[in-house]
């Protein structure tokens, strides 16, 4: 059980921060879902930017949208099977 002390600030416990590897200076960010709060651990983009571009040139298809229905096949409405 967490307490909201008069700043507006909650303590998450300890296997909560474990289980999301929330440290010190970790980013979340909140939402409201259906009467809920949400909190998610923020990824900065800086996580991602090593991965751009890795598949350029490597995947069938002039873009993601075009590969993407090459894996899927067409849709229903298309005629397709799927």
């Amino acid at each position: 059980m967490a307490r909201v002390t008069s700043k507006g600030q909650v303590t998450l416990p300890k296997m909560v921060r474990d289980a999301f590897g929330l440290h010190r200076g970790t980013e979340v960010e909140f939402e409201l879902e259906e009467g809920r709060a949400v909190i998610r651990k923020r990824v900065p983009i800086e996580a991602f930017a090593e991965w751009e571009g890795l598949l350029r040139g490597k995947l069938p298809g002039a873009s993601v949208d075009e590969t993407m229905e090459m894996l899927r096949g067409q849709r229903p409405e298309d005629g397709g099977d799927r």
